[in-house]
């Protein structure tokens, strides 16, 4: 079988190539190009860097695979960085790792396998793909504390059939001693937690470098609407945030709405950061539409919670805190990935 292998440059997508090599597929590696700054500089910190790109080559080359850099920086300008600045400017907390996979990695991918003659898309994901009685279905990885099926729950049946992630079955201890054994280069490379297109500073520094437009100021208001203080763009806020607000109350209080509208940061005790409800957009299913009893996830490391799933609407066992629109929700019956959607509105 013939196989596109996404490489990062990362030790997971390293040994993903590697095991289908071992397991005598004939692999092409690809790495993506998707940022490069206004003047052409390339990021410092991610997943995208130049040496990423040398990292894949040279694995590439120690694997015997062919190996092409593909360029995505147009498509991941328009669908990743500037959806992320509007969300911001807009009141809402984006993830544009999701985006990414969604409107670039996979769809963009899975759309070159004729072009390469390919039957498969493999990537290094901490996420399983399996078959079971003709439908594939998307489960958790192995290793719990790596788990990245969240970030993967907007896959249907079409992407899932043509996917494979060959280290969702191991640990990352086990990624790593393969990389080891096999004297790749990635083994021993740390993991990068960086938004690729920020780098390693603020992604508020981010946004008023890109985006000055998105700070206009407005009035921060305490939960009664009484004027507590002044800021200088919502763009720079974030629901549940507590820290920087420049407002001193005597006790603690946290970002509880951001109104785009009128550019008003509202703040509050804790207890108006529990959520009981979300509404979404853009849902999507791995295989059927579903209803009733599920369990959620709405951060990436997040722990799932208990809820009810009504058409586009998902209503919390017990309510949850500093949840803001902008944020995926995915659905799960113990391991395995129901779907997702995108937030677009909350209620207590």
């Amino acid at each position: 079988m013939r196989v596109l292998a996404s490489m990062s440059g990362g030790v997971d997508s390293s040994v993903a190539a590697a095991l289908m090599t071992r397991a005598g597929h004939e692999v092409i590696g690809v790495t993506l190009k998707l940022w490069s700054g206004p003047d052409g500089e390339m990021p410092t910190a991610g997943c995208c860097t130049l040496a990423d790109s040398e990292d894949a080559r040279r694995v590439a080359a120690t694997l015997g695979i062919p190996y092409y850099v593909l360029d995505y920086t147009d498509e991941f300008r328009d669908g990743v960085v500037d959806r992320f600045v509007s969300d911001y400017a807009s009141g809402r907390t984006p993830n544009p790792c999701i985006e990414c996979n969604r409107t670039v990695k996979f769809d963009r991918l899975l759309r070159r396998l004729d072009e390469f003659d390919c039957d498969l898309l493999v990537t290094g994901h901490h996420a399983r793909a399996v078959e079971s009685d003709g439908v594939w279905e998307l489960r958790r990885g192995a290793d719990r504390a790596k788990d990245q099926s969240y970030v993967l729950s907007m896959l249907t049946q079409s992407e899932l059939a043509v996917t494979r992630f060959p280290v969702g079955e191991m640990t990352k201890a086990d990624v790593r001693r393969i990389a080891a054994d096999l004297g790749l280069r990635t083994a021993d490379k740390p993991e990068s937690m960086d938004i690729c297109f920020v780098g390693q500073g603020d992604y508020r520094g981010f946004l008023r470098k890109t985006a000055p437009e998105a700070f206009v100021p407005g009035p921060i208001v305490d939960v009664d609407g009484g004027v507590v203080g002044e800021h200088d763009g919502i763009a720079g806020f974030t629901i549940g945030q507590r820290r920087g607000l420049g407002v001193a109350l005597g006790e603690p209080r946290y970002v509880v709405d951001i109104q785009p509208h009128t550019a008003t940061v509202v703040i509050g005790p804790r207890r108006h950061l529990r959520v009981g409800s979300v509404r979404l957009r853009d849902v999507t299913f791995t295989h059927e539409p579903v209803s009733g009893g599920v369990t959620v996830q709405y951060r990436a490391h997040g722990e799932p919670v208990p809820a009810v799933l009504a058409g586009d609407t998902v209503v919390f066992e017990e309510p949850q805190e500093g949840i803001a629109p902008g944020q995926t929700v995915a659905f799960y019956d113990g391991d395995r990935v129901l779907g997702g959607g995108i937030i677009v509105a909350t209620e207590r």
